[in-house]
């Protein structure tokens, strides 16, 4: 008898969500609120849409837009229609903005108008066949000179031959482009199969329950949600976007919308905690964190605010969170900071992940376990469902972070006694700032570019607010000048604002070996120096 699997796919959880919670509030988006039978509905005339303006089976769909109703709705109504969803991070610059859609090969470009204006004219490469502005938050049409309007998008009835199925769950669902060390961000390639489950990981994790209602304070762009955009509509959860994270606004919808679960980087935890607003939730609410690993001082604050802090680690290439620091009954009978400092560790991995390990690599490209004594270093290693399909257009890319048959993390870490994982350390040389990735190669690039600089190099710094940030030591050309503002106002000008580096030092010249090769790891000892981590949260 053939078997009777069917191919896996997270579209199915807003057609169960309909099945069983149809008048149940899916969406809150400013003043506008949607139930599920309604998001359906979007989901469904979008798709019809998108077919009927000629998308083609795995062709790309670019999205450019804060945490919102549309923005949700665009994860199940580009790949219902076949797609490839390409989320775009909201805060890139516009040359940023144009190499990911030629990457891409987008054919369409969904967005926030005031989001798309710098970019209409200047970063829209001409295979993007049509531009379409998202609504206000109220709901009311935006007008945007050269980008059509989202509402004539969604007149059409919905094709009923449109399908909640698809044929190969190994087909790719979304596309999340991430910065490297060579400064050129990649493609990393999540699959229908590989979003379900780490999406039932997340229910898991997360602590979701049916109907639980859970405040966006983590960007919808970022490795789509962590997969919440998916698996908190598989318990029909309510969604409740928010655009910018401001500590009196989280507070307020906390409250007003009887929020109990949350996620965000450590950043957003510090803004939550330091806010005026902020008051004792008595247990009421959970937050996950991830991005940078969350200071106990962080951890400890929000244990006196009566909310639980569950740590989790990933990176874009695992769909996000790919361990859990799962709490022991043991640790109930510690003090508060030695407690906090147990859940600052990386823990183990997830239901839906394979077992996390940190390995040294031999020659052969043999992966051997370092002994479990929190002392020896290794790199953690991934592999499973959970782990990207691939870097998109990137085969070499791909080979080399697979090698050993894991996928390579980069970060440097120990193996507890009780089998839990502690980083300690980036092989990479990218800067985690906020939860954010920044290359020091593209920041050098970007600093190159004026013509008093002649030789740069850029580490991670401590920050007290963002865990780290990029520190830039210059050499200026003979006879040059210029002041540390002018060339960080330069940097703005070329990349996204929130890689320029936060302070420059001049130097005469920078430290290199005998080969010419800069020292980065001597610049950066120093900034470091009497710490016993590098990696802040």
């Amino acid at each position: 008898m053939a078997g009777l699997d069917t191919p896996l796919t997270p579209l199915r959880f807003l057609e169960r969500a309909v099945e069983g919670h149809p008048g149940a509030t899916a969406i809150v988006d400013g003043p506008r609120r949607f139930t599920y039978a309604e998001m359906a509905d979007r989901v469904r005339c979008l798709a019809t849409a998108l077919r009927a303006r000629g998308l083609a089976a795995g062709e790309s769909v670019a999205v450019l837009a804060p945490n919102s109703a549309e923005a949700l709705i665009a994860h199940y109504a580009v790949p219902m229609a076949g797609g490839v969803l390409v989320m775009l991070n909201t805060r890139l610059a516009p040359p940023e903005v144009q190499y990911i859609l030629e990457h891409s090969e987008a054919r369409y470009l969904f967005g926030d108008a005031e989001l798309l204006r710098p970019v209409l004219g200047v970063a829209v490469p001409a295979a993007v066949r049509a531009v379409i502005a998202h609504p206000a938050e109220d709901g009311a049409d935006s007008a945007l000179a050269g980008a059509e309007d989202y509402s004539s998008w969604l007149a059409s009835e919905p094709d009923e031959a449109l399908s909640w199925e698809v044929e190969d769950e190994t087909s790719t669902i979304a596309i999340n482009y991430t910065s490297g060390t060579t400064g050129q961000p990649k493609g990393v390639m999540y699959t229908h199969r590989g979003a379900y489950l780490n999406s039932m990981g997340e229910v898991v994790t997360q602590g979701f329950t049916p109907l639980v209602r859970y405040l966006w304070t983590l960007p919808m762009f970022h490795c789509n949600g962590w997969c919440t955009t998916w698996a908190l509509t598989a318990v029909a959860g309510t969604h409740v976007c928010l655009r910018a994270v401001r500590g009196e606004d989280v507070w307020r919808l906390i409250d007003e919308e009887q929020i109990t679960r949350a996620a965000g980087a450590p950043t957003v935890l510090s803004i939550m905690a330091s806010a005026p607003e902020a008051h004792d939730m008595a247990g009421g609410l959970s937050m996950v964190t991830a991005g940078a690993p969350p200071s106990p001082t962080i951890i400890a604050k929000f244990e006196d605010l009566g909310i639980n802090v569950v740590h989790v680690y990933g990176l874009t290439e695992s769909y996000g969170p790919y361990s859990s620091c799962e709490p022991q009954p043991a640790w109930a009978g510690l003090t508060r900071d030695e407690r906090a400092a147990m859940v600052s560790r990386q823990g183990i991995g997830m239901i839906s992940s394979d077992r996390m390990r940190v390995v040294e690599q031999r020659q052969d490209d043999v992966l051997s376990d370092v002994p479990r004594d929190g002392v020896t270093m290794g790199e953690i290693v991934l592999r499973g469902n959970s782990v990207m399909k691939g870097y998109f257009k990137a085969e070499e890319a791909t080979v080399e972070a697979f090698r050993g048959g894991w996928f390579h993390s980069g970060d440097l870490a120990v193996m507890h006694p009780d089998g839990y994982v502690q980083i300690l350390d980036r092989a990479k040389d990218v800067v985690v700032s906020g939860g954010e990735n920044i290359s020091t190669i593209e920041v050098e690039q970007a600093l190159l570019t004026h013509p008093a600089v002649q030789d740069v190099a850029v580490v991670g710094v401590p920050d007290p607010r963002w865990g780290e940030r990029p520190k830039a030591f210059v050499v200026l050309a003979p006879g040059a000048q210029v002041d540390e503002a002018a060339l960080i106002e330069h940097v703005k000008t070329r990349i996204a604002k929130y890689k320029a580096p936060g302070v420059v030092e001049f130097l005469v010249q920078l430290p290199t070996t005998s080969t010419g090769k800069i020292r980065k790891n001597e610049l950066r000892d120093k900034e470091w120096e009497g710490r016993t981590s590098r990696v802040q949260g």
